[in-house]
């Protein structure tokens, strides 16, 4: 596949969009065959560039590795936490985030699915910069699902007694069991699995006197959040899009 680049006359110069092109199949073929096998020569072979030339943007394996996931972190926020802030507060919010995240992890754009997933299984033992990386990006992750229980409890969806924290490394225990049922065993219940997961996580953290009536007004609402024009999120809402942002 050789880089294509089309002028965007005044958003971006030639040579930032040589890098984006670079980026974006980096991002992808990283999801296929691990972060450490890509190498810049397989990428200049991929691209048909000269290794030279990726070097000069990029400089070492570890540079590129690490352009790479912040790449994937603003996706990430662009495509899951960003819609998920235009549903109600509380539990539809909750749901939007995790049903976004599902979206994301089996998008066509990630053939390998979600990166921060990918990279977690491959890195775990290995220190460096790149394995931090994707330590404060899975944090950030978890605290954004702690936040908007935490919203929800507020909003008196979820029981006032709810752990937030549990909640937040339960819903990282169904993504990843989602992942290993999809990708590693192809069951093909593993999306309606997660989902019975979620559900019962959702049901054991509501506050019982809205049990009965919040589950299927929390489905629909989250769904009309993500998929339609809504309003944009609080203040509050983009100041926390925006710390996620500086963290990456």
């Amino acid at each position: 596949m050789k880089v294509a680049t089309r002028s965007r006359a005044g958003t971006a110069s030639k040579g930032e969009q040589t890098r984006e092109a670079i980026l974006t199949h980096a991002l992808g073929l990283a999801t296929r065959i691990g972060f450490e096998g890509l190498t810049i020569g397989r990428l200049a072979e991929d691209l048909q560039m000269s290794k030279s030339g990726l070097f000069a943007h990029f400089r070492s394996k570890e540079a590129l590795q690490l352009e790479i996931l912040r790449m994937a972190g603003e996706r990430m926020i662009e495509s899951v936490v960003r819609p998920a802030l235009t549903a109600p507060r509380g539990e539809p919010r909750v749901r939007a985030l995790f049903e976004r995240w599902l979206q994301w992890e089996q998008s066509p754009s990630l053939p390998g699915g979600c990166p921060f997933m990918s990279a977690s299984f491959e890195l775990d033992d290995r220190p460096g910069p790149v394995r931090d990386f994707v330590v404060q990006n899975l944090r950030d992750w978890m605290d954004t699902m702690a936040g908007a229980a935490r919203i929800a409890v507020q909003e008196g969806h979820f029981r006032p007694d709810l752990d937030l924290e549990q909640f937040a490394y339960d819903c990282q225990g169904i993504g990843l069991a989602f992942v290993h049922a999809s990708r590693l065993m192809h069951d093909p219940k593993a999306r309606a699995r997660a989902q019975s997961a979620f559900e019962a996580l959702l049901n054991s953290a509501r506050a019982p006197a809205r049990a009965p009536s919040l589950a299927a007004s929390s489905a629909e609402a989250s769904s009309r959040g993500a998929d339609s024009a809504a309003a944009p999120p609080r203040a509050g809402d983009r100041a926390r899009v925006a710390t996620t942002r500086r963290r990456r």
